[in-house]
């Protein structure tokens, strides 16, 4: 399971000049855009509108040029009041159904910004209700999107929005009051606004508005009150209204600690809100303090995080210990903390820069009992000298046991190391000794002082902490018994000598604290500028692939480099089953690789599932959907360890890039794909409509001639008769191919337009009966159609089409004795039509192909006909909003016959009287 982890932490307290110039980049991106302004509300009736209006007067009043674009006054007496003196944008007229809607007008308010830019004060736009739906086939589907595009444009926008159509808070409150609203906006553009206003009104005082009428009309009004505007409905909606708006004020605070002079590290901690801050450290009890703290995030409901410092200062930490952090933090992360690494010299300036960054005002740390050391103060006591403006929270931690005292630097690897070390430290001050012992009439005191202390910045460079000292301490005692006098004596003749030690103790010291902890605050660095390089140098090789197999070998290539590790990439074939691509070198547990993709879950080693897995599994998530897994086996030698937090982020981060290729190659391949597809559905138009028009000519005079020569005198004898009638009906036929060929042409095209009326379903079905008389014969025909059957809005001569066909496919594959049957019923909104045979039925697996040009149910056989049927019946029902459907009729587990299937929307019928009823779209407000 990944552990995110915040952006790395140095203890460079200078600005990043990467991060000023972005912030350079967005105040230039600012000052370009205009400004946003949202009136916000827990519900109708508050008075966003009226409260947007009268802040426009005030703003008309100053000369800033304002108009109107749209507003919903719903009414409301004293809300056109204040529209009337305020200028308007007239609206849009879009035909939609039958019906003429008014729309914001987008095009125009552009204009209007055109005609007074340049001047002191931004043009500025008042737009009603930000969450409305625009008519199907204006510029953009959400109004919401207008107001993005005029906010580029650099013009001002106020608006309005209730609570109810955050994206984030939709499914809450729609649990809450029962009731979903559809209409949503984006958190984002919420976020980003530079103003948000709160229109707040208690629950009595809104209720009683509602009761008076001042919200809905009487009608509405009583609805509302026993539907979405109960006491207890507003009550919650008003508290999550202030909890976001709150939220969002703490995140701008936020911002501006972090954009303020010095950093947020230069800030106190302001207590606005309480926030924890859960320190974990090396060994044992970092689960102790973790627990804990998520039992007291629980009790009091904060926000917390989780740090392990990885500082320089802790660099003897063995791997053991280490993982035992790890360990913890990823117990915080499955317990709701956000996590991180940061890195530092000391821990507890790392921990209070965090804090101070994230304004987080309580600490939690761990205790842990026995004698403290005389040399400093613990970690607890600095932390409090540190931080005198934050509360710190102790958590007693278990007493070590002592034989884990003593293994506690065994971990494998790490003692031979470390002794090298100490040993090469005496090596070092036994060969300066050696080389300055016969040197020392020359040699100055003063300079073999200085050679010993570069022997402690060389040991300090190469060893660390730990050996530097040790030649610091030797190299004093060393000058004293070699080289002052009286020699091979630690004796001293001149007390000022005694200074000397003390100083060149003091320096010593030091300078190896501080090289050593350069050197590693300068292996971090490295490490990480390695990283980056790795990941940009993947990057650029996959912005370059056009195959899966190249993305595999890049990938391969990346995990053996910066891991050591085998690996391997898992991509599904057509029916979502893994497949590995060459190149793999890892081990796979194919169950466990497919368990991950099918959940979109990490799996394998060092998570909570199935962790007995040689292999760590990612799974590749990409924008769209999940491309693969990809399989990680670390090097032997740390098979029993976790992944660090930084491995962690950098593995996210790679199986992303992977992702994101194999999304990129697989719509390349979908788009040449289309490419072809299209040219060859074009060139197949083309064809089929001029073979079709040059056909249709011959075809009618070869009718025409059949027709004629059963007329001529003499009459003809028998046997010519039926050669004449035969040239007729095969004619006949050609020609219903002919025109099936340009019906299919012309309805690909786009060139069909509707005639719909207002239909009784009784109506067309017999007309299409009548007209199929000559096929049907004496065929029984059962028609059952519902007493309650409405009026549908269609086509009746492309509808009437429709059925013909579906009866011809009957009498084609059905015997001459067999029935068929014609039904009706109204299903909720919807009118389903089926036409049942009792023929063969549909072929299995191929019920949807059959509906596809030139499809057959038996691609070999002695039924006449191309398979366009079918096709035509589905594009006509298609272009009147409903969908057509094939399947089987199944008595007793065997096939008794096909249904056909049409689903068309129910429709608002006209009234008995004659006045078109016009649907009226409810108020985005009125739930």
């Amino acid at each position: 399971m990944s552990i995110p982890t915040s952006a790395v932490m140095s203890d460079d307290q200078r600005p990043d000049p990467d991060k000023l110039l972005q912030q350079v980049q967005q105040e230039e991106a600012r000052k370009k855009r205009g400004r946003l302004k949202i009136f916000f509300g827990a519900s109708a009736g508050v008075g966003k509108t009226y409260a947007m209006l009268s802040a426009a007067h005030e703003a008309h009043a100053r000369g800033i040029p304002l108009v109107i674009g749209l507003v919903e006054t719903h009414g409301r007496a004293e809300t056109e009041m204040l529209v009337a003196d305020l200028p308007l944008l007239p609206l849009r007229e879009v035909s939609y159904r039958e019906r003429v809607l008014k729309e914001f007008d987008l095009d125009a308010a552009l204009a209007f910004s055109a005609t007074h830019a340049g001047g002191s004060e931004p043009p500025l736009i008042l737009l009603d209700e930000l969450a409305h739906s625009n008519v199907p086939g204006s510029r953009h589907p959400k109004r919401w999107q207008d107001v993005e595009e005029l906010l580029a444009a650099g013009i001002d926008v106020w608006s309005t929005m209730n609570v109810q159509h955050l994206e984030s808070l939709n499914d809450i409150i729609g649990g809450i009051t029962g009731i979903r609203v559809w209409e949503t906006v984006p958190d984002t553009l919420f976020d980003t606004a530079e103003e948000v206003l709160v229109v707040d009104l208690p629950p009595d005082e809104l209720l009683a508005r509602l009761a008076a009428g001042k919200i809905y009309i009487p009608a509405q009004a009583k609805r509302a009150a026993v539907n979405f505007f109960r006491k207890g409905n507003l009550i919650a909606l008003r508290e999550l209204t202030l909890r976001r708006t709150a939220d969002r004020v703490d995140t701008q605070m936020q911002d501006w600690r972090r954009m303020a002079t010095g950093g947020a590290t230069g800030q106190p901690v302001w207590a606005t809100r309480d926030a924890l801050l859960a320190c974990v450290g090396p060994g044992a009890g970092g689960e102790v303090v973790v627990r804990s703290a998520a039992r007291l995030a629980m009790q009091t409901g904060l926000s917390w995080h989780t740090v392990f410092v990885d500082a320089s200062s802790q660099q003897r930490v063995d791997e053991a210990a280490r993982q035992q952090a790890l360990r913890a933090l990823q117990l915080a992360q499955d317990l709701g903390a956000t996590t991180a690494t940061p890195t530092g010299a000391e821990v507890a300036e790392v921990l209070v820069r965090y804090a101070r960054e994230h304004n987080l005002s309580r600490l939690v740390l761990g205790r842990r009992p026995g004698r403290r050391h005389w040399w400093g103060m613990s970690l607890t006591e600095q932390m409090a000298e540190l931080t005198p403006d934050m509360d710190v929270l102790q958590i007693p931690l278990p007493k070590i046991k002592q034989e884990g005292r003593k293994t506690r630097w065994r971990a494998p690897g790490s003692s031979s190391t470390r002794w090298q070390g100490y040993a090469a430290a005496v090596a070092v001050c036994i060969l300066i000794t050696l080389a300055t012992t016969p040197l020392h009439s020359v040699l100055e005191l003063t300079n073999i002082v200085m050679l010993f202390l570069l022997a402690v910045v060389g040991v300090a460079l190469r060893y660390g902490r730990g050996p530097a000292t040790l030649v610091a301490l030797l190299g004093v005692a060393i000058f004293d018994f070699f080289f002052v006098p009286p020699h091979l004596s630690f004796n001293v003749s001149d007390v000022q000598y005694l200074i000397t030690f003390a100083v060149m103790l003091v320096v010593a010291l030091v300078i190896g604290q501080l090289t050593a902890s350069l050197q590693a605050q300068a292996n971090t660095a490295s490490e990480r500028e390695r990283r980056v390089r790795g990941l940009y140098q993947m990057s650029r090789e996959l912005s370059a692939v056009l195959l899966v197999e190249q993305v595999a070998e890049i990938g391969a290539h990346f995990m053996m480099a910066e891991f050591a590790a085998k690996s391997a990439l898992l991509v599904p074939d057509d029916h979502n089953q893994l497949q590995i691509q060459p190149g793999a070198s890892a081990g796979v547990d194919m169950a466990v690789a497919q368990w991950c993709f099918d959940k979109g879950e990490v799996a394998g080693r060092g998570t909570h599932t199935l962790p007995s897995c040689a292999c760590l599994m990612l799974p590749l998530k990409a924008p769209m959907r999940l491309r693969g897994v990809l399989a990680v086996q670390p090097a032997q030698l740390v098979q029993t360890s976790l992944f660090t937090p930084e491995q962690r982020q950098l593995l996210d981060t790679c199986a992303s890039l992977l992702a994101i290729s194999l999304e990129r190659i697989h719509y390349i391949q979908v788009a040449q794909a289309s490419t072809v597809q299209m040219e060859s559905e074009r060139l197949r138009n083309s064809l089929l409509s001029a073979i079709s028009h040059d056909l249709r000519t011959p075809l009618a005079s070869l009718v025409g001639l059949a027709d004629t020569l059963s007329l001529v005198s003499p009459p003809l004898s028998v046997p010519q008769t039926e050669i004449a009638n035969a040239i007729r009906q095969s004619a006949q036929r050609m020609i219903t191919l002919v025109n099936n060929l340009l019906d299919m042409a012309r309805l690909e095209s786009g060139k069909l337009r509707l005639h719909c009326e207002w239909q009784p379903l009784e109506e067309v079905v017999g007309s299409a009966l009548t007209a199929c008389d000559p096929i049907l014969g004496v065929r029984p025909i059962e028609v059952r159609l519902a007493e309650d059957l409405p009026l549908l809005h269609l086509d009746a001569v492309l509808f009437e089409r429709v059925l013909i066909n579906l009866l011809e496919n009957a009498v084609k594959y059905t015997p001459a004795d067999k029935a068929v049957h014609i039904g009706a019923e109204v299903l909720g909104d919807n009118v389903c039509i089926t036409v049942d045979d009792e023929g063969p039925g549909l072929p299995a697996g191929r019920e949807e192909a059959v509906f596809g040009k030139f499809e057959r149910g038996s691609r070999e056989t002695a039924t006449p006909g191309v398979g366009l049927g079918l096709a035509i019946c589905r594009a006509i029902v298609q272009a009147h909003g409903g969908r057509i459907q094939g399947e089987n009729r199944m008595e007793q587990g065997r096939v008794t016959g096909t249904r056909l299937i049409i689903t068309l929307p129910r429709g608002t019928p006209p009234l008995d009287d004659g006045s078109q009823l016009h649907a009226t779209l409810p108020d985005k407000d009125d739930v």
